[in-house]
């Protein structure tokens, strides 16, 4: 295991760059909506909703990830939400990695995404919800 807790810097900066990378990729879901609708896997409904919940969810969480007081939860959500993409990435390994008018990768590069940076991201996650809570004089 990593122990970040004696570096500030390392983890202020994985807290801060942990929530602009949701933030960021959520707003995606809204900049480039098109991009996401052929990854959803055609045997869930609405993919336009699930597209748009999917954004909201990300930046939400991406916002909570700065309060202390919800960053445990909102790490948590995080890991959740990969562990529900999991569908999404085996699905576009089923389809060949090559969606309908939109992205087009290597087998290689959909199996890398889904065994070694998805389970990055996840660990990222979990890294940032143990930062310690910073402590407060109660007098």
């Amino acid at each position: 295991m990593w122990n970040i807790n004696g570096n500030l810097a390392v983890t202020e900066t994985l807290k801060y760059s942990l929530a602009v990378f949701y933030v960021a990729a959520g707003a995606y879901h809204f900049v480039n909506p098109d991009f996401y609708h052929s990854l959803i896997p055609d045997y869930l409904p609405y993919p336009v909703y699930i597209n748009y919940l999917s954004g909201l969810l990300e930046i939400a969480i991406g916002v909570l990830v700065l309060n202390q007081k919800t960053r445990k939860m909102a790490c948590y959500a995080i890991i959740g939400l990969l562990l529900i993409f999991i569908l999404s990435h085996i699905y576009f390994i089923q389809i060949g990695s090559c969606a309908d008018n939109s992205l087009c990768v290597p087998a290689w590069v959909s199996w890398g995404r889904l065994l070694v940076v998805h389970p990055l991201l996840i660990y990222w996650a979990w890294l940032v919800s143990n930062i310690p809570q910073k402590q407060t004089n109660a007098y």
